[in-house]
């Protein structure tokens, strides 16, 4: 059933919802970029789950060794922990929770899965798993994030199902909502689906949700802030850092990145076309170098080899790091990943931006607590 760490205090899980704690519960919770953004938009994590083992050291180190959370982590397979088990061991049933978050395993609705690759992947069934949290945790809103793969007509009926289930438990789902994280000041050019859902019994609708941008093109007229390009990652890293490290590459590979442009050089630039290439008009990106005066390229969970994709340095000889990978996904520089760089790259792939995770949150725990005072002056009537 998995593991309840050291951190299963329940202390601060029962909390009067008077006083304005808003709770969650991060289901796939990875390294924590979803809880780390929900901290910022000034929500309390109670309860995270996750079964990688270095995604859970990650989580463990940053959020709750440092005190920064009280999240009490399960590290265990969702197909096996009961949700009625979380809401017992976080006291759920006296304080209730307000928010559950999650990203599902999004493999089997990717892009890279061509023709009808993906279709009933056993990955996509995490996406129906999620809803059996739901229902019995009954949230006030749950917020689900994935590729814009999940859209796709060949796996309709996977959201099929999953709207028929919230409509079953009286939960309307808004529209599904690909928003790219560039518009919210990550340094990432990063599109991604969010599904939001609210139980009908306590609100008729949604009008704050989702939020306005906060950044646009520099070619536009507005007068907000542009979008923020990726040269913030390549500042210089602080001393000792265990993450300021990246793929080591053979000779051979060397001279390609000696000869590929700086600043948005291809591999086209640098002549390494090899016979998958010749045959395959996709994947121009790979061995490209990432160009600093733009947002930068997804990052993927193999984000730090050049091979997968434009994550070679915009002027030096070889990947990206860790570090810079976790800046674009714009986590904070003290926040470490563990495992080495190839689970560390994972770790940061597969993460939901946390600027875009505050920003995503913040209308949502105004709106908790705008109906809690709502029902409070009902009851009082």
């Amino acid at each position: 059933m998995g593991n309840v760490g050291k951190n299963s205090k329940t202390k601060t899980k029962t909390k009067s919802k008077a006083d304005n704690a808003v709770l969650a519960c991060d289901v796939f919770a990875g390294a924590g970029g979803f809880s780390l953004g929900a901290h910022l938009a000034g929500i309390e994590v109670v309860a995270a789950v996750e079964w990688d083992k270095y995604a859970c050291e990650t989580y463990r180190k940053n959020l709750i060794d440092t005190g920064l959370s009280n999240a009490c982590l399960f590290e265990a397979d969702i197909t096996k922990l009961s949700p009625a088990k979380v809401k017992a061991v976080c006291c759920f049933d006296k304080a209730p929770c307000d928010i559950l978050l999650g990203g599902p395993p999004c493999q089997g609705f990717s892009a890279h899965r061509l023709n009808d690759a993906g279709v009933d992947d056993p990955r996509n069934q995490m996406l129906l798993r999620y809803f059996e949290y739901v229902r019995v945790l009954r949230p006030v809103f749950f917020l689900v994030e994935n590729v814009p793969g999940l859209l796709w007509p060949k796996h309709k009926k996977f959201l099929d199902a999953f709207y028929e289930l919230a409509d079953r438990a009286n939960y309307g789902v808004l529209e599904p909502q690909t928003i790219n994280a560039r518009d919210f000041g990550v340094p990432q050019n990063r599109r991604r689906v969010f599904i939001l859902g609210y139980d009908r019994k306590r609100l008729t609708d949604v009008k704050a949700w989702p939020p306005k941008a906060t950044h646009v093109s520099p070619d536009s007229e507005d007068s907000l802030p542009h979008w923020v390009n990726a040269s913030v990652a390549f500042k210089k890293a602080l001393p000792g850092d265990p993450n300021n490290i990246h793929m080591q590459h053979g000779p051979e590979l060397l001279k390609v990145f000696e000869k590929t442009p700086p600043n948005g050089g291809s591999r086209k630039d640098s002549g390494r076309i090899l016979p998958c290439h010749e045959d395959h008009v996709g994947h121009h990106d790979v061995y490209g170098r990432i160009d600093p005066s733009a947002p930068g390229p997804t990052m993927t969970t193999a984000c730090i080899n050049p091979s997968k994709g434009r994550f070679v340095h915009p002027t030096q000889h070889h990947g990206i790091t860790l570090r810079q990978a976790a800046r674009l996904q714009s986590f904070p520089d003290w926040y470490n990943f563990e495992g080495g760089i190839m689970a560390g790259g994972k770790q940061v792939g597969n993460a939901v931006p946390v600027d875009l995770a505050k920003a995503l949150l913040k209308p949502l725990r105004q709106e908790i607590i705008k109906l809690r005072k709502a029902e409070k002056q009902a009851d009082a009537a």
